[in-house]
């Protein structure tokens, strides 16, 4: 299905299982964001009546084609979300799971939330300075909330600890063959400083500013659940705390908005176990090195022709970034 009238068809054609056998479709736009699936919003309802906002997420050209193995594919993904939304997670109502009679491949359709997903426009503008001021202990209640879902309730999960994961990107960073010392000396400290176990939970997997919609008051929703797994807490806590992922508030550790001892104390006040920042340090320096090594990944697409890209490119150039967090990162766990 290539054109936006045969999506438009399709969409139509949904009319009782989008909840109005009259209803049609309006206002069908591509939107830019998704790195990895097409990103539909239209208007559906009545002509001339009220209409409901939807969002359809679907693989591109409705063939599934996941950005990573990891990925849990958009079926599972939207069987999670309805487990979060149960759970009382702020995020998008699943309105349909689309199946193949349906003709738009793999996809689900979800209500729009308004708000706000550029970071650096959550960062900066003044409509969102009140919501800044809570926006920390919001998403450690969130966070907390995630973590809380009945593991034995939700779709066939990959499982991936802390260790799995140091060791599955060691073993892509010495892939390139591109000696890096100050990934090196992550890696090293990395091994020698690994946490105590504890039991899996529910992660999301990628929980970082970017991925949440945001308005005036707050946080509104969690979305992109694509990369959700089985596995330690302490990876979502502290994936929002990279550097890379304050867009330039590094004075900020919690998202470039935020402290995270207010983080933490919302985390454990909303039923999250006690985490100190010592935890968060080592699961922030591995994030380092994780997104490091994507962006090797990413610059090897550009540079083999795989994916030439412009974005692939600048992403590429990043590992540099990389590199000085993680310096900064093992002068503070050294000093402390």
């Amino acid at each position: 299905m290539g054109t936006t009238q045969e999506l438009e068809n399709a969409l139509n054609a949904l009319g009782s299982k989008l909840g109005d056998p009259a209803g049609k479709v309006s206002d069908l736009k591509r939107l830019s964001g998704g790195a990895s699936q097409e990103t539909w919003a239209f208007d559906f309802g009545p002509s001339g009546g009220a209409v409901e906002d939807l969002i359809l997420r679907r693989a591109p050209g409705g063939v599934s084609a996941a950005r990573s193995q990891a990925a849990i594919g958009l079926e599972n993904e939207a069987a999670l979300i309805d487990r979060a939304v149960a759970a009382g997670v702020p995020a998008p109502r699943v309105v349909h799971s689309c199946k193949p009679e349906d003709g738009l491949g793999q996809a689900f359709i979800m209500n729009r939330i308004a708000g706000e997903t550029i970071a650096r426009k959550i960062l900066r503008d003044d409509q969102y300075a009140t919501a800044r001021e809570k926006l920390a202990a919001q998403c450690g209640s969130a966070a907390a909330l995630i973590h809380s879902i009945d593991i034995a309730d939700v779709p066939d999960l990959p499982k991936s600890m802390g260790e799995d994961q140091l060791a599955q990107y060691e073993e892509i960073y010495r892939g390139f063959d591109t000696p890096r010392p100050v990934f090196e000396l992550a890696i090293q400290w990395l091994k020698a400083s690994v946490p105590d176990a504890v039991e899996p939970s529910l992660v999301h997997g990628d929980f970082r500013l970017g991925n949440l919609i945001v308005d005036e008051t707050g946080l509104v929703a969690v979305l992109d659940w694509e990369l959700a797994h089985l596995g330690d807490r302490r990876e979502d806590l502290a994936w929002i705390c990279i550097n890379s992922w304050r867009f330039g508030n590094s004075q900020n550790r919690v998202g470039g908005f935020g402290d995270l001892g207010e983080f933490l104390d919302a985390y454990a006040a909303a039923g999250g176990v006690e985490v100190t920042p010592a935890e968060i340090d080592w699961w922030e320096t591995l994030g380092s090195f994780k997104w490091g090594v994507m962006c090797m990944i990413m610059y090897e697409a550009f540079r083999s022709g795989a994916d030439p890209s412009v974005e692939r490119a600048a992403i590429g150039r990043r590992v540099s970034e990389t590199e000085i967090d993680l310096i900064n990162l093992l002068e503070r766990v050294r000093d402390a």
